[in-house]
């Protein structure tokens, strides 16, 4: 059964990195780099910061630096256990992808990156959703960001949606550990 399913991913994103087009490939290039989202982070945090005012802003900072922090040492604990080969790495298919990042060192399950970004992502959707209707546009984010990663040949799509669940779960447990103890103190 666990091999069918690792056969399954395996062709899976061999499909989806193929859909890919040389002209799109600078786009995913820059996607994957998370500076690139700097101005997008600065405003959302802007945004944040005037419908919260300045002391819960600081304290959302420091929750989301903990989410981070906490997500990306579970992830890396499941790396360094399950040590399974990145796509780009994977002799068995790197052949059949399209484009893929140049050999990377870690391993892939599962995907810090989509951990990070849709933990992130929630817990700002929670705290904005009151304020902002189309505060939902967040999650656009941890979509584009963690799709480049397939894109790239860096992560099979397991990874991706395994990184999805676990984040959703940090999210939401930090953002009730926050309505809790800072938003209605």
């Amino acid at each position: 059964m666990f091999e069918k399913i690792i056969a399954l991913d395996k062709q899976l994103i061999v499909y989806l990195n193929n859909l890919g087009s040389k002209n799109f490939d600078w786009f995913w290039l820059l996607a994957t780099k998370q500076f690139n989202w700097a101005p997008i982070f600065i405003f959302v945090f802007y945004l944040l910061y005037k419908k919260i005012g300045l002391k819960k802003f600081g304290w959302a900072i420091f929750f989301i630096a903990l989410i981070i922090l906490f997500a990306d040492q579970t992830a890396n604990l499941f790396k360094n256990s399950f040590e399974r080969v990145r796509p780009c790495n994977d002799l068995s298919i790197v052949k059949n992808l399209r484009i893929y990042w140049d050999k990377s060192g870690s391993f892939s399950f599962f995907s810090g990156h989509a951990t990070n970004s849709m933990a992130t992502a929630l817990f700002v959707y929670l705290l904005l959703k009151p304020y902002y209707k189309n505060a939902f546009l967040l999650f656009l984010f941890p979509l584009i960001f963690a799709y480049s990663r397939i894109y790239l040949g860096l992560h099979f799509p397991l990874d991706i949606l395994t990184g999805y669940l676990f984040g959703a779960i940090y999210g939401f447990i930090f953002y009730k550990i926050f309505q809790k103890k800072i938003l209605f103190r």
